[in-house]
Order: structure tokens, then C-alpha cells, then sequence
């Protein structure tokens, strides 16, 4: 037996840094997808490899869910939870292939920054569900092996987004997640500054910093945008989108995070009359998006990012999530 599964990457729309604080986020999944194959090996130990993120091949043995590593043990750590978490103990050996390519960049090899973690938990989640029978939560089971992998950091949205794909409005409080539908006359292009970014880092530089007032005019922001995109209009959204990427630089500054370093502040402040422009997720490097509800402007705009050494990343929302096929050998 062969099962695969397919989850896509995201991009968080708004709400960055303030989904922690209670306010909602707004994501898009893309069709960039994490590929998760499972077969049944033959051989003494469970393996794991995944081409394009690492040569080393990982080895394991598990009883009741509990991991042995003979090899990978630091490189497959997001296996390892995925597997406990399931509570696996298959009758027979299997081999897991992951493949997030799709999430790197194709001259350099460096992470793009669209959440390649979360949707390989995600896919192999439900891949293991399929192969082995097991009636898992792939939503609960991906979101605590995912949280655990960072060590306890992040709100969710990415693993949220990934098993659900399109548009959603995702709240950190029970992982709640209610779908958007994206306003036809709203055009959007993003944009890989050719900087990796560390989520982590910045999320222990916030911990660590005094909280200031701004962290709560995000929150504001946040919540603001979320309700003007349930209504539907390009035009609103993207007025609000430029109040929250305001609120978002003050509070970047106050608690000196960065988040428009990388060539990101030089955009936000080009984009003018019906685009709008910010960084996504952590910041710092990674993407950026803008958002015009005129596609004259927004074209404009894509030859003067380009311009300033920015990537144009050809991508498109993908409104599936997790995807799931079982073939007899």
C-alpha cells in the first residue's frame, strides 16, 4: 500500500505578531504544496528521507508511538512529533519520503519563508492516517506536533491554513478558523526579498521586550481589517491594510524587531494610491505582499519591486487543503 498527501504553503494576509495577543489573522494558502508518500519497506526500521531539504536519510524503530532513532534523530525532529502524537505502532515498516522543494528558492535553495513545516506536518499526518488505517485528527494532531517542533512557539495559522487552504480568518484561541472569500476586483502580487528570516528569533526578542503601546493598536489594526475583509470590498481592505501596515511598523520600531528590514520598508513606502504593500509573517527578509484593488497600479507596482532586486513569485491562492490518495501496489 502507497498513500500520499499534499498540503499547501500560506501567507498571512495581517494579523502577524498580534494573532499572539488574541486578535485575528487573515491567511491565504498557495499553490505551493508539501508532498508526503508513505509505502511499506520491508525493511527492519522505519526511514524517512526527504530530497531537496536533506541527503542524510533518517532510521527509527517505534513501539506505542515511542521513537527510536538509529539515524536523523536532529534533522526529522517534526517526524518524530507527528509520529508520537499519532500514536503509531504499524505491523510493518514504512518508509517516508517528504518532499517541500516547492518551498524553497529555486537559484539559492533557501526557504521562502511560506511555511514549508507546517504543511509537511500537515501532509504527513494524513499520509500516516491513510496508509495505516488510524482515525487521526490531522487538524490537532499536525497544530501540537508543529507547536512542539518550534518549541512552543507560534499561534497555529500556518498549520490551520494549510489543512484547510483558501482564505481564512483564524483566531490563536482554540485554533478557531472560519472561511474568507476573496473580493473578485482585489489583485495581489508577492515578493521574496532573497532574505531568510528567523520567526524564532523574533518571537524570543518580543518576549523578552517591555510591551509597549503599539502591540495593542496592532491588535486593534488586526481586528479591523479582519472585519472589513468579511464584507467583501477590494477598496475598504485595502485602506485598512494600510492603517494595520502602519500600526505594524510603529510597533516593529517600538520593540525593535526588524520586520521591515531586508528591503520591505522601501516598498511599504512606494506603494501608493490604490496598492498597498507589507511584509508577511516574521519579516525581516522572507516575502512580502501588495494588494491593489486596480490592476493597472498593481502592475506598476511589480515592475518597480522587481526593480529594486525583489522576486516577483508567480503564485496563486489554492483553495484545497490537504489532499489525500491511497494506491494498491
Amino acid at each position: 500500500m502507497t498513500a500520499s498527501a499534499s498540503a499547501p504553503g500560506k501567507i498571512v494576509i495581517c494579523g502577524e505578531y498580534a494573532v499572539l495577543d488574541g486578535a485575528p489573522a487573515v491567511a491565504m494558502a498557495v499553490d505551493r504544496r508539501a508532498e508526503a508518500t508513505v509505502t511499506i519497506s520491508g525493511d527492519d526500521w522505519h526511514s524517512v528521507s526527504a530530497p531537496g531539504y536533506t541527503s542524510e536519510r533518517g532510521r527509527f524503530t517505534a513501539n506505542q508511538g515511542r521513537v527510536a532513532w538509529l539515524d536523523g534523530r536532529e534533522t526529522f525532529g517534526l517526524v518524530e512529533q507527528v509520529w508520537r502524537l499519532a500514536g503509531l505502532d504499524p505491523s510493518e515498516k514504512l518508509a517516508l519520503r517528504l518532499d517541500s522543494a516547492a518551498f524553497y528558492d529555486a537559484s539559492g535553495g533557501r526557504k521562502i519563508g511560506i511555511g514549508s513545516s507546517a504543511a509537511v506536518a500537515v501532509a504527513l499526518t494524513a499520509a500516516l492516517a491513510e496508509t495505516t488505517g488510524a482515525d487521526l485528527d490531522v487538524d490537532a494532531i499536525a497544530m501540537e506536533a508543529h507547536r512542539r517542533f518550534q518549541g512552543g512557539a507560534g499561534s497555529g495559522v500556518d498549520v490551520a491554513c494549510s489543512a484547510h487552504g483558501g482564505v481564512i480568518e483564524y483566531r490563536m484561541e482554540k485554533a478557531q478558523q472560519r472561511r474568507l472569500q476573496w473580493p473578485p476586483e482585489l489583485g495581489f502580487a508577492v515578493f521574496w526579498s532573497g532574505v531568510p528570516a528567523s520567526t524564532g528569533s523574533r518571537l524570543d526578542h518580543l518576549r523578552a521586550a517591555a510591551t509597549k503601546p503599539s502591540r495593542q493598536a496592532l491588535v486593534t489594526a488586526a481586528g479591523r481589517v479582519a472585519t472589513t475583509w468579511a464584507r467583501g470590498s477590494a477598496k475598504a481592505i485595502v485602506e485598512e491594510l494600510r492603517a494595520y501596515t502602519e500600526a505594524l511598523r510603529r510597533f516593529s520600531i517600538d520593540h525593535d524587531l526588524g520586520i521591515f528590514d531586508a528591503g520591505h520598508a522601501a516598498l511599504a513606502d512606494a506603494a501608493k494610491g490604490k496598492v498597498v504593500y507589507k511584509p508577511c509573517g516574521a519579516g525581516g527578509g522572507d516575502i512580502g505582499i501588495a494588494l491593489a484593488s486596480d490592476e493597472r497600479e498593481l502592475a506598476a507596482f511589480i515592475e518597480l519591486a522587481v526593480t529594486k532586486a525583489f522576486q516577483h513569485l508567480q503564485m496563486t491562492m489554492d483553495p484545497r487543503g490537504v489532499q489525500r490518495v491511497r494506491e494498491a501496489n
